[in-house]
């Protein structure tokens, strides 16, 4: 490859896929004030919180290839020399990271039931890559070129693989939280299925991008392929997260009716654990009709079958 052809130009194209994904991030965050008005000010607060340092980021990669291929054209020196905005940009990845990590770490506290051996290796992994994060981009302002970077390479490798490892470990976690949740019942299970999925795709694209910006930037030391990939490490999903909102504080109620002859067996092994997140509920209706008379009198039992 040319030289530009394996420097600006994944650059170039890191920037316009993160433009793409950018697109994505405004469109779900006018689907969600326009979906879900009442949701508490605290949310709304950080979905703001991270589509701003989204944007911010967007703003300082855009003004970073600008700089490059047309402020600078035809000026081969400085092809090396490290914009400002690339560098700094980092630290907004780091923002908004930390935001959506930090969001989920959360809810991990709240359907885990409060177990810290459970949140606290998140959020030390969740520090840890905000830390380096800063750590990187404090130490990059004092360098000249691209070729000083060679100096702090370990704290590019360490945010992608903190990166990596947060999103993972969140997922896992998640998976494992909803997959002991299951009741039994087809309608319950069917609901934390999806649940599943959504804290599997949450941090997929994020997770995919840090373990191949970490590997390229091993592999491909002396190219900016990396850049590609780091460009798109921050872009969060917003939707996701009122989904499993929903599942932390929500209720599923079930119709004795509607279930699954398989599925009404052993009601009364469930035990009614209160102050966690998810409640499983049946409802039933009991009716009575006496002979010689006209009126009917029924009467309506909530029991909590399980609470996960």
């Amino acid at each position: 490859m040319a030289p530009l052809d394996a420097t600006m130009g994944p650059v170039l194209i890191g920037v316009i896929l993160a433009g793409v994904m950018y697109g994505v991030s405004c469109s779900q965050m006018y689907y969600y004030f326009t979906r879900y008005p009442q949701d508490p000010w605290t949310v709304k607060l950080l979905v703001v919180a991270v589509w701003t340092t989204d944007s911010i980021h967007q703003a300082l990669i855009s003004h970073s290839i600008y700089w490059y291929l047309v402020t600078q054209y035809g000026n081969p020196v400085a092809l090396t020399q490290l914009s400002k905005t690339i560098i700094v940009e980092v630290l907004f990845n780091a923002f908004t990271g930390l935001f959506v990590q930090s969001f989920f770490a959360a809810r991990i506290w709240k359907l885990g039931g409060k177990r810290l051996v459970l949140v606290v290796p998140v959020l030390m992994l969740v520090a840890g890559e905000f830390a380096v994060a800063t750590a990187y981009t404090i130490k990059a302002l004092s360098l000249n070129t691209f070729f000083d970077l060679v100096h702090i390479k370990g704290l590019s490798i360490s945010i992608n693989a903190f990166a990596a490892a947060g999103d993972v470990s969140i997922a896992v976690i998640l998976c494992t939280i909803l997959h002991k949740s299951r009741t039994g019942f087809s309608r319950s299970n069917t609901l934390i299925n999806k649940l599943m999925v959504f804290a599997v795709n949450t941090g997929l694209l994020t997770s995919i991008c840090a373990c191949l910006s970490l590997i390229t930037i091993l592999s491909l030391p002396n190219t900016f392929v990396y850049i590609t990939f780091f460009f798109l490490v921050g872009r969060p999903t917003l939707n996701a997260r009122k989904s499993l909102r929903d599942a932390s504080s929500g209720e599923l109620s079930v119709s004795l009716r509607e279930m699954q002859p398989t599925a009404t067996a052993n009601i009364s092994t469930y035990s009614h654990r209160p102050g966690d997140g998810i409640t499983i509920r049946i409802d039933t209706t009991k009716e009575s009709k006496h002979d010689g008379e006209d009126s009917q009198y029924g009467g309506s039992d909530k029991r909590a079958v399980e609470e996960v």
